[in-house]
């Protein structure tokens, strides 16, 4: 509006130029007048309809002071530069305002809040993996009361760990249709606090762990939370890579429930570890070619971003289907289950990488969402299945002696 008075007023004649100045002056009063009482007006509607006190006060300081509707150019600019800072100043305030309004307060909000922290169902996950590595590393009879305190610092550990995993990426999940709608994305809940509860959840989880089980235990479980929260969570806005050290996480609890049952790492916790390790890629590079563009709105890192046949991604899921076919043997080869296991996890195996070839020979959102529910279907059956066929650690010598009479 300044620059077409000005020009206005360059372009009159000589004989009102003056005039034509003295005109845009009082038109720039005029602006400025109505400006202040359109928001005054706005001031006054805000406080019925229950505004903080901090906004109220940011307009009625701005303009009802007898400098906002000054008309010199001078006052203008002045004006100009007040409103501006008064604009900003507001929108701060409001948005903390309606942050602070939506943080939960009830009880109930509360457990939903920590819940989705921890994202309970995956923390099932990983608590049923470390039993499933638990029952397999016993002997005879399990310890169930030693098996729950496995449990439950397992879930305490990843509890802590995603949430971790969250607070890093809040504004990353805030861009993203699958995760905007998490606590802090929301303002459920302030960062710290969510670090509150982190921290807490990692305390409680490495004390379940170290005074029920083993040092041994709690150490995988403390570095567990180090390698998902300090090295794949950031990595994912990095490099590619993250998908293969979050397998890596994934094959950790396995090993601490093993660990937790038998006192030591062996042989045999590596075949279940190594199962839910190669279980994981078909199954997120599923997923991540299903969400690819919502991972290119948080700015991740994936396989399937750079792929745009999908066949990569396809090839590197099937790759990893074929890898998990040697591990009936090598269970059986160490002991820790019997041969029925052999041809069981072969079958089911089989089934999935399927679905991969399918993925493989016609990627599109169909076939990778076939893959992805058939890795669904494969980890609790291929988990259940070594459970049922399991060899009680410290009867290999019964099992070669069964074995050999067999043969004879």
């Amino acid at each position: 509006a300044r620059a077409r008075l000005g020009t206005f007023s360059t372009g009159t004649s000589k004989r009102t130029g003056t005039r034509g100045r003295g005109e845009g002056s009082m038109l720039r009063g005029g602006v400025l007048s109505g400006c202040g009482s359109l928001l005054r007006a706005w001031a006054s509607r805000l406080e019925k309809c229950g505004t903080t006190d901090t906004t109220q006060r940011f307009l009625h300081q701005a303009f009802q002071t007898k400098s906002c509707f000054n008309a010199t150019r001078g006052a203008s600019k002045a004006k100009e530069s007040s409103c501006t800072l008064v604009f900003r100043q507001l929108s701060s305030t409001s948005a903390s305002s309606s942050g602070a309004q939506n943080l939960a307060s009830s009880p109930r909000e509360l457990l939903k809040v920590f819940k989705q922290l921890s994202k309970a169902r995956l923390s099932a996950l990983v608590v049923a993996s470390a039993a499933a590595g638990y029952v397999a590393g016993s002997g005879e009879s399990v310890d169930w009361a030693k098996l729950g305190w496995t449990s439950l610092g397992t879930f305490a550990c990843a509890a802590s760990a995603n949430t971790l995993n969250q607070v890093y990426e809040v504004e990353n999940d805030r861009k993203m249709k699958r995760t905007c709608k998490r606590p802090l994305p929301l303002g459920k809940i302030t960062r710290q606090n969510a670090l509150i509860w982190a921290a807490g959840a990692g305390l409680v989880g490495f004390w379940c762990l170290y005074s029920n089980t083993n040092l041994t235990t709690a150490g995988l479980g403390v570095a567990n939370i180090v390698l998902y929260a300090g090295i794949y969570t950031p990595l994912k806005q990095v490099s590619m890579w993250n998908t293969w050290v979050g397998a890596l996480v994934g094959a950790v609890p396995p090993l601490m429930g093993w660990a937790a049952a038998s006192g030591e790492v062996e042989p045999g916790s590596v075949v279940l570890a190594s199962a839910l390790h190669f279980w994981q890629l078909p199954h997120f590079l599923s997923l991540a070619w299903i969400c690819k563009e919502d991972y290119s709105k948080g700015g991740y890192r994936m396989l399937s971003l750079m792929d745009k046949t999908g066949k990569r991604t396809a090839a590197c899921a099937l790759r990893n289907c074929i890898y998990l076919l040697p591990l009936g043997f090598l269970a059986e080869y160490y002991n820790v289950a019997t041969s029925e296991f052999t041809y069981v996890s072969a079958a089911l195996t089989t089934v999935m990488a399927c679905s991969a070839l399918v993925f493989y020979i016609n990627p599109s959102l169909e076939t990778a969402r076939t893959l992805f529910r058939a890795s669904l279907f494969h980890l609790p059956l291929y988990m259940g299945s070594l459970l049922m066929h399991r060899i009680p650690r410290g009867g290999e010598a019964k099992q070669i002696e069964k074995t050999e009479q067999e043969k004879k």
